[in-house]
């Protein structure tokens, strides 16, 4: 597999905006989730968002402390994802990492993080109150 590129991040007071993304060069079947998790150090790593390829990103879910600010958009042509995270808060700061796993449909995204087999080398994101 190809790995994963993000790109974005980066340092922002609270109630800015930043966005990431996530390319999956390798993804020649353009069937798959595309997930957003992110990690503290001491802390278990969370699922933020996710998406299917083949679904609206109306039907993506997110975590429940990031819906209303944070929004999965899907550029097809460039195989890649962007996580638009608006009013930043303190507690968002975090290593953000996408991963991918194959799938036929997006129940199957909802899975546990041990299912989704790429993954990128993380962005740092970093709110300042």
């Amino acid at each position: 597999q190809e790995p994963l590129m993000e790109s974005g991040g980066g340092a922002v007071q609270a109630g800015g905006s930043l966005r990431i993304s996530c390319t999956d060069s390798g993804n020649t079947y353009f069937d798959e989730c595309i997930a957003w998790f992110r990690q503290v150090p001491g802390k278990e790593r969370e699922r933020v968002a996710h998406i299917h390829t083949h679904y609206r990103t109306v039907s993506a879910y997110y975590l429940d402390s990031v819906k209303g600010r944070f929004t999965l958009s899907r550029d097809d042509a460039a195989n890649t994802v962007h996580l638009q995270m608006s009013d930043l808060k303190p507690e968002d700061t975090a290593m953000y990492y996408c991963a991918t796993r194959a799938a036929t449909s997006i129940t199957q995204c909802h899975t546990a993080e041990s299912r989704y087999t790429n993954w990128g080398q993380g962005t740092q994101v970093t709110v300042s109150s």
